[in-house]
């Protein structure tokens, strides 16, 4: 049994690099081994992006999974995961398996980023028949979250709802993680839903905001409906946010993030450009 990662605390805020796993970075073995040479560097995570295509100029798109089953295999303290996953086009009872073994595999270190993904950068949910609609796809995700939740914890799974059936079902082993994998939700700050989705979890990351105060008045949300969910606030909660290398990173952490996630243009990310960066080591 592996307890949860703490929060960084007055080691400050972790560094992660955020892979766009695309044309250089498209091989599981060439992100593995960039993986151990981040934790050999200090580096606290790795995490990769879940698409099944994307716009052009991109061409070569690797499978995350696969990619992060490599990245646990090369490593011993490196947390990773994908970051983030539109887990409503997988069924959660084969996703429920996936992530047990890939937490086992790894020791306890994946995390789970979720969102409901969108449609417009690539057109990969219409382009393959997947559901297209916002609001039908955070119910779903909605859904699978109580069924993942339900399975991690090695009990009998029966649920009956209006889009995913699992009957009588133990999902063993577990995940070493206790309770469970820790969940990550994306979403915009401001939007209702996905904030509310991500206080019942154990994080949040925030998409497309512009200030360190924006980040705050998101935290201070979160904070508040953690409250009126009766979650105690003095347990472990993540903040990721995304920014490029080079950025003061002290007000992000001042106004509430754990985790720094290290951007860059996926239409334009190249290998040399990642070493550099982890070369350059985290904050």
């Amino acid at each position: 049994m592996v307890h949860r990662p703490q929060d960084p605390g007055s080691a400050g805020i972790r560094s992660a690099l955020w892979l766009p796993i695309f044309d250089d970075l498209a091989d599981p073995l060439v992100v593995a081994r960039l993986a151990a040479d981040a934790e050999e560097a200090g580096w606290h995570g790795l995490f990769v992006w879940d698409h099944l295509l994307w716009r052009k100029p991109v061409e070569a798109v690797a499978d995350p999974w696969i990619t992060l089953a490599a990245v646990a295999s090369a490593t011993e303290r490196l947390r990773f995961g994908p970051m983030i996953s539109p887990i409503v086009r997988r069924r959660p009872a084969k996703l429920a398996r996936e992530t047990a073994t890939l937490d086992c595999l790894g020791a306890g270190r994946l995390t789970l980023g979720v969102g409901i993904g969108s449609d417009r950068f690539a057109g990969e949910f219409s382009k393959t028949g997947e559901q297209s609609d916002d609001r039908v796809r955070g119910r779903m995700l909605d859904e699978s979250l109580q069924v993942l939740s339900a399975a991690w914890s090695g009990e009998v799974v029966n649920h009956h709802g209006p889009h995913y059936t699992v009957e009588g079902m133990r999902f063993l082993p577990r995940p070493l993680q206790r309770p469970g994998i820790p969940v990550w939700v994306a979403g915009f700050p401001g939007n209702a839903a996905p904030m509310r989705r991500a206080a019942r979890h154990d994080g949040f990351f925030p998409v497309n905001f512009e200030h360190p105060d924006e980040l705050a008045e998101a935290v201070s949300v979160i904070d508040t409906l953690r409250s009126a969910a009766g979650r105690d606030l003095s347990n472990p909660y993540d903040v990721a946010v995304g920014l490029p290398a080079g950025v003061d990173l002290d007000p992000f952490a001042a106004a509430g993030a754990t985790w720094w996630m290290t951007e860059f243009d996926p239409a334009a990310v190249s290998l040399d450009e990642v070493r550099g960066v982890l070369r350059d080591g985290p904050a």
